[in-house]
């Protein structure tokens, strides 16, 4: 089953006098669980399409579908609304608050919701044991490893629970060992829990960890490859 479908999904940015169209007219179906890689040369379109499936922003013609819903006219409200519910984010360097501990950075997706502190500690500590960093809760950034900050964005990321996980380079900073042991906690996400992972990547042997790869140039989805 389909989590996301895209129908003729153009985006057009005006920088000054000039018209930018990162992409054209793009379909792509993502299903339910897939790890899903995404690469193609700087300029391609690849974070702009994450950032339209992220909520992060709208196309400016098309139809984006979510769980069989058009988000593609959503409000910034609504999309807002959509990302805290529906998305996680994990970012290439990470985007930690350097004054909080791993666990209140993970903990704060949950502070615009209405929850009691006991369920946002449950969750926290199931997000933290997801992504094997129970062991680090009481660290702050500057205390840890790339790799183990990595998974505190990663948990900040499941924290809420969402059932799609978008990742921007996630192991582009990250030494071959710290990398491959995000790469394999993604696959599990998506073969235990069934979340979906949509990642960006400019390094074929992160993309081989993915079910499936596509390619992007110039806007346009031109190749597709099964890994």
């Amino acid at each position: 089953m389909n989590l996301i479908e895209l129908r003729k999904i153009t985006k057009v940015y005006q920088k000054g006098q000039q018209e930018i169209t990162p992409l054209k007219e793009l379909d792509l179906n993502v299903q339910e669980g897939e790890f899903l890689a995404l690469m193609g040369p700087s300029g391609s379109g690849k974070t702009t399409l994450l950032n339209l499936l992220a909520g992060i922003d709208g196309p400016s013609s098309g139809l984006l579908k979510f769980e069989g819903i058009d988000i593609s006219t959503y409000s910034r409200r609504d999309l807002t609304r959509f990302r805290s519910e529906k998305v996680g984010y994990i970012f290439q360097l990470y985007h930690l608050v350097p004054v909080l501990t791993a666990y209140e950075n993970v903990e704060l997706p949950l502070l615009i919701h209405s929850m009691s502190r006991q369920e946002r500690h449950q969750r926290v500590l199931k997000a933290m044991e997801l992504a094997h960093i129970s062991d680090r809760s009481d660290h702050y950034p500057r205390q840890l490893s790339g790799g183990q900050e990595q998974r505190v964005a990663i948990a900040r990321a499941l924290v809420c629970d969402p059932p799609l996980i978008v990742a921007d380079e996630p192991t582009g900073d990250l030494d071959s060992e710290s990398a491959t042991r995000i790469l394999d906690l993604l696959g599990n996400l998506c073969r235990e829990l069934q979340k979906t992972v949509v990642m960006v990547t400019h390094d074929p042997r992160a993309a081989a960890a993915a079910d499936r790869t596509l390619h992007l140039d110039k806007g346009v989805l031109n190749e597709e490859l099964s890994t």
